[in-house]
């Protein structure tokens, strides 16, 4: 039997060993033995002579050591665990519930693309694993960790707004985790660059309108909302901007630079005048040169066009 971190065993008490805690062992009496601290104890006190359960793990000073408390993942698991800490030459640390953290290195990262690295409170999905040394290390979950997780997700998502996490980056887009809630553990998923508001990170926790339910069991998702949904929301947002203008109206139309557009509204060219079309088919707004009117009359209420 091997004292191996990161694993649950069933291990004897031996004996106690004020100040320290108590020494554990496997059944045989193979000189085998792991400090329990006191400090790790959690519930009642272990009897000599019992049989309990530890999880092992390496303590500052690199010592296999054994504690009662339950961690979220064990060693060659799957788990989601929260990014509690952040170190610049080492990597993310990871919460496990034991009151310690495990390391997901650096070196996972793309170095040239800082903007999608986890941030502190995001979510990842781990497989937990060992250095040369048998010390505990995390590393990402690949496609394969998940399959014998997920189910095929059903027809009835379709343009159904869902929520996930990102699992992994590509130069294209983004690799997801659908949450399954009552069905399950969840759907694999993936959203394309073109489909993105803003870029995604690993970790971050999304809703996206799930837009295809493929053959496979997977799924397509777009964070922006379908175009006609997009449009009257992007319409009662310009409208809003123009009453607020002094004069009820703003320097913009359907004239307008895209750049400019973008970088007022943070919406694309396409977007910005099919919104300002919907505002103008319901006589809402009229358009003079580059400027853009709110239709009003003197007691102030909008102003219906003539049939």
């Amino acid at each position: 039997m091997n004292l191996t971190a990161g694993t649950l065993q069933q291990l004897w008490v031996r004996r106690e060993v004020s100040p320290h805690g108590w020494f554990l062992g496997p059944e045989a009496e193979d000189g085998l033995e792991v400090l329990l601290p006191y400090g790790e104890v959690v519930g009642d006190r272990p009897e000599v002579g019992t049989e309990i359960e530890a999880f092992l793990f390496h303590d500052d000073k690199e010592r296999i050591t054994a504690t009662l408390r339950k961690p979220l993942i064990t060693l060659g698991e799957m788990a989601r665990l929260k990014v509690a800490d952040f170190h610049p030459h080492f990597g993310f640390f990871l919460e496990m519930g034991i009151g310690r953290q495990l390391l997901l290195p650096l070196k996972t990262f793309p170095i040239e693309r800082k903007n999608v690295w986890p941030q502190t409170g995001d979510e990842l999905f781990v497989v937990m694993k060992q250095d040369k040394e048998g010390r505990m290390l995390a590393r990402l979950a690949k496609i394969d960790d998940f399959e014998p997780h997920v189910f095929r997700a059903p027809t009835s998502w379709l343009n159904q707004w869902r929520e996930g996490w990102v699992t992994d980056v590509y130069r294209d887009g983004v690799f997801t985790l659908v949450d399954g809630g009552v069905l399950g553990f969840g759907a694999l998923g993936y959203i394309n660059d073109a489909t993105m508001v803003h870029p995604l990170r690993i970790g971050q926790k999304f809703s996206a309108r799930v837009t295809q339910v493929r053959e496979d069991g997977r799924v397509s998702l777009s964070v922006k909302a379908s175009k006609e949904a997009g449009r009257l929301e992007d319409s009662e947002r310009i409208l809003a901007f123009i009453k607020e203008r002094p004069g009820g109206a703003m320097p913009y139309s359907d004239q307008t630079g895209a750049e400019d557009i973008q970088r007022r509204f943070q919406l694309s060219k396409s977007a910005f005048k099919r919104a300002l079309g919907k505002l103008m088919k319901e006589g809402l707004v009229t358009q003079k040169g580059n400027w853009t009117h709110l239709n009003t009359v003197e007691d102030g209420s909008e102003e219906k066009p003539e049939s």
